[in-house]
């Protein structure tokens, strides 16, 4: 997670960002970028956010 942006809003909009551009899923998008799922979702859920599957964003 060392590519990622730091501050959790960057963060909040880099990972949507990718997901509505360029994965169809939260595993994929990690899987790809070599993120570990369980910390990204530590540090979003931190701020606020959580992950849906359904819509494929955080919010």
């Amino acid at each position: 997670m060392d590519n990622l942006p730091l501050d959790p809003a960057m963060l909040f909009s880099f990972i949507n960002m990718k997901l509505r551009d360029e994965y169809p899923s939260l595993d994929e998008l990690c899987a790809s970028l070599d993120i570990d799922r369980k910390l990204l979702e530590e540090k979003l859920n931190a701020a606020g956010w959580e992950y849906n599957p359904e819509a494929n964003k955080f919010w």
